[in-house]
C-alpha cells in the first residue's frame, strides 16, 4: 500500500471535508448522543465541528489526504475554538436535561486540558469506506510532525473507545475519563512533548 499523499487543505477542500466528517462521524457515540436526531446530526454537526477545529483552515493545519476521503482538524497553541458558535449549535438541538449533561462534560473536558501551550486533534475522520487504509494514520502523523517541531504536546479527546488504539500507537495516552449521568464515555488523550 503506497503512502497517502497528505496536504494542508484550503477553503475550497471545506465542503469535502464536511462531507467526510459526516460520514465518519455517523455512528459516534458521544457526537450522536448531542445529535441524536438524523435530521440535528446532517445539520447541526457541519458547523459544530468546523466551530470546533476549522480554524485549523485558517492557520495551516487541517488536513485531507485522497481527495479529502480523509481529514485531519488540528489547532495550534494559541488557537482556540469557536465556543461562541459551538454553544449557538447545541443551543438549537439539546434539550434541557441534555444541556445540564453537556455542561458536565464540559467542565470534567476542561479539567483534562493541558495547562500550558499544546497542540489540539479536533477531529480526524476517514471516509468508512476507505478506512483500514493507513489514512487516519497518516492525518495524525501530520500534525504530529509539526506539533514535535514546535516541541509541543498533542491533546484529544476520542469521543469513540474503538479509535483509542490508532491514538495510542502515535504516542497519546489516556489521562481521564469523562462520563457525566448518561453521556457515553469520552477520553481525553495526551501526548507528552517530543
Amino acid at each position: 500500500m503506497k503512502p497517502a499523499e497528505v496536504r494542508t487543505a484550503t477553503p475550497a477542500d471545506r465542503e469535502a471535508m464536511i462531507d467526510t466528517l459526516l460520514l465518519s462521524f455517523s455512528a459516534d457515540p458521544c457526537v450522536r448522543y448531542i445529535f441524536s436526531k438524523p435530521r440535528d446530526f446532517m445539520a447541526g454537526w457541519p458547523p459544530f465541528v468546523m466551530a470546533m477545529g476549522g480554524r485549523g483552515l485558517e492557520h495551516g493545519t487541517a488536513f485531507v489526504a485522497e481527495d479529502a476521503a480523509a481529514v485531519s482538524l488540528w489547532l495550534q497553541a494559541c488557537v482556540e475554538p469557536d465556543l461562541e458558535t459551538m454553544l449557538g449549535v447545541l443551543a438549537g438541538v439539546i434539550t434541557p436535561e441534555k444541556g445540564e449533561v453537556l455542561a458536565k462534560v464540559g467542565e470534567q473536558i476542561r479539567s483534562h486540558h493541558p495547562a500550558g501551550p499544546h497542540w489540539y486533534l479536533a477531529a480526524v475522520g476517514v471516509d468508512p469506506a476507505r478506512q483500514g487504509e493507513g489514512l487516519g494514520s497518516a492525518m495524525i502523523k501530520e500534525g504530529l510532525r509539526l506539533c514535535d517541531q514546535q516541541g509541543l504536546p498533542a491533546y484529544l479527546e476520542s469521543s469513540n473507545p474503538r479509535n483509542i488504539p490508532l491514538y495510542e500507537r502515535h504516542g497519546f495516552e489516556v489521562i481521564g475519563l469523562v462520563q457525566p449521568d448518561d453521556y457515553p464515555p469520552l477520553y481525553p488523550m495526551l501526548r507528552p512533548a517530543r
